[in-house]
């Protein structure tokens, strides 16, 4: 497989896909655009569905991206033109421990997440918890991976059910010497 210039990372939440993009970004100096900076305005307002659909078409028009993650008002124009697409389909029990642990680390950190939003306590027990969410979503997430993966019509899917598995992926990947990698400037987006 040639090197992708079109990154698409996937999972559910608390999988690792902004680690993940972090370090591909790194690895082959391609610009991460954080889709949590493209979907929260400050003070958890969501952007609406229309504007993040025209934000990530913005994205995607361009040569070279990665995305860490895809949701339902735009999924399409990410797989449409995604070179690859890597799929974090790890047991529910490791990407919920990693889910709670980085959720207790933000909360005692006050880590900025995106646009000035941070996790509160009051965020994390209400019914919009990152961690119901995760809950409810997981189910979906692998099954649209392990379609995606069975589609030949789409972008070639990667499955990886182990961070290990993933880590030796990562490591056979081609290093690249520009270094200029890492988050993409959002402006005009």
């Amino acid at each position: 497989m040639t090197t992708p210039a079109r990154i698409l990372v996937y999972g559910v939440y608390g999988a690792g896909k902004s680690t993940l993009a972090q370090r591909l970004a790194e690895r082959l100096d391609l610009p991460w655009c954080p889709v949590d900076d493209l979907l929260w305005q400050p003070g958890w307002v969501e952007v609406p569905v229309d504007e993040q659909r025209r934000r990530i078409e913005a994205v995607c028009r361009r040569d070279r991206w990665i995305l860490d993650g895809a949701y339902h008002g735009w999924r399409d124009v990410v797989l449409a033109r995604a070179d690859l697409v890597v799929g974090l389909d790890y047991p529910r029990r490791l990407s919920f421990w990693r889910l709670l642990r980085r959720t207790a680390r933000r909360l005692v950190s006050g880590e900025e997440i995106c646009n000035g939003n941070r996790e509160s306590l009051r965020s994390v027990v209400s019914r919009d918890s990152v961690l119901v969410w995760h809950v409810a979503a997981f189910g979906r997430a692998r099954r649209r991976m392990r379609a995606w993966h069975a589609d030949p019509a789409g972008p070639p899917v990667l499955l990886f059910r182990d961070p290990a598995a993933l880590d030796r992926w990562v490591a056979d990947l081609p290093a690249s010497t520009a270094g200029r990698s890492g988050r993409a400037t959002l402006d005009g987006v």
